[in-house]
């Protein structure tokens, strides 16, 4: 039986390239990117070939990069950091955010800030207006995701980020989904602090990047030593770095390649969905303009009534396929996705939803195998099925 991976918005297969550049500092160039020592400085020259290669893909400068343990990480440096370095009190976000932004947006507002959760509209963004509206003399930061990780929304960050630099408010947005899919340009898109991970691009786990804007008001969250200049404490995962470079730096190289396969694959699971499935799947998102490597979709049999999502995963896991039910960060919780109901959608409607995500290794192959085993499982559930 083959095993089909369409979850690539939880993570990726690491990239055999990627594995290459980082088996030296795995195995003999062991040094601490601290030390002044030549193993120090060896693994210091890897540290900063990856924070140039970084900062040329997103248009930034390298001194403007600093490296953390994932995009969690990044978010949370983010948006503490700005909130210790003013005295303003009051963020913007929305409702759809991941919990990366919601948890930290959230822990603020219990010790008295004052947050925004912006609805969104229909099709998973918000608009300009919205946060135009939303902005007042008070506020601190606009943090808004680029994509978003359930249902592929896209969020117009060049416009936000203008308002944001007009109105002198820092804007934030979580590149996690879109680095290495949709161009990310720092400077034409005015963005101030920009969150990203290795593990979502080809690259290892454990490790990210936070663009810092230079003279952007902004205090370090995490402290514990002088890495970073200063600005995040912790020995160096000079490995992880390394990885992250490659990483990009193939991104960078292969992104127009990549983004057709994808489209392409997008294209035959959706029509396929259609044709497989008419008048019981739903598309949850922005189906038409959404970022390619995410579909989201639901099985309604009524109003009220929908297939039990968690069932439909685990058939497909039965067959080799592996999909989720919405944020890896919230696999296993009972709830619906805060994604879906901030849509509107009804609790039995966002439970019954499923997630494929693609990647440049997925194939027309799986993606027909794909259709068929969850064609067999979907009229084998409705045969059962209350309707």
């Amino acid at each position: 039986m083959p095993t089909v991976y369409l979850d690539n918005a939880a993570t990726t297969r690491l990239d055999e390239r990627v594995l290459d550049a980082m088996l030296p500092f795995l195995k003999d160039e062991y040094g601490n990117a601290s030390s002044i020592h030549h193993a120090g400085r060896k693994a210091t020259v890897a540290v900063e070939e990856a924070r140039e290669k970084i900062a040329a893909f997103i248009n930034a400068k390298p001194s403007e990069i600093i490296f953390t343990s994932g995009g969690t990480e990044s978010n949370n440096c983010a948006i503490k950091g700005v909130l210790k370095a003013t005295p303003k009190r009051h963020v913007i976000t929305s409702r759809v955010e991941h919990h990366a932004v919601l948890h930290p947006v959230q822990h603020a507002r219990n010790e008295g800030v004052n947050a925004t959760f912006l609805d969104v509209k229909p099709t998973g963004h918000v608009t300009v207006d919205q946060v135009r509206e939303a902005i007042n003399d008070d506020t601190a930061l606009v943090t808004l995701m680029h994509v978003n990780n359930e249902i592929a929304s896209v969020n117009p960050v060049k416009e936000i980020g203008l308002l944001c630099a007009e109105k002198g408010v820092p804007f934030h947005t979580d590149t996690v989904q879109s680095i290495g899919k949709l161009p990310v340009d720092v400077v034409d898109m005015n963005i101030n602090f920009l969150s990203m991970s290795g593990h979502k691009i080809h690259g290892p786990k454990g490790v990210g990047a936070l663009f810092i804007k230079a003279g952007s008001r902004w205090k370090p969250w995490m402290e514990g030593g002088s890495q970073e200049r200063r600005r995040r404490g912790g020995t160096l995962n000079v490995a992880g770095i390394a990885g992250l470079g490659k990483a990009v730096e193939i991104a960078s190289a292969e992104i127009e390649k990549n983004n057709l396969h994808i489209r392409e694959l997008k294209t035959r699971l959706v029509a396929g969905l259609k044709n497989t499935f008419p008048g019981l799947i739903a598309f949850n998102g922005d189906i038409e303009n959404g970022a390619s490597h995410i579909v989201n979709c639901s099985f309604r049999l009524d109003d009220q009534k929908s297939l039990d999502g968690e069932m439909l995963l685990l058939n497909l896991d039965i067959e080799g396929i592996c999909v989720s039910n919405g944020s890896a960060c919230t696999s296993g919780a009972v709830e619906a996705s805060h994604v879906l109901t901030a849509l509107g959608m009804v609790t039995p409607t966002a439970k019954s939803s499923l997630r494929f995500s693609l990647s440049k290794f997925n194939t027309v192959q799986e993606i027909d195998y794909t259709l068929e085993k969850l064609g067999i499982i979907v009229n084998r559930m409705l045969q059962t099925a209350d309707v």
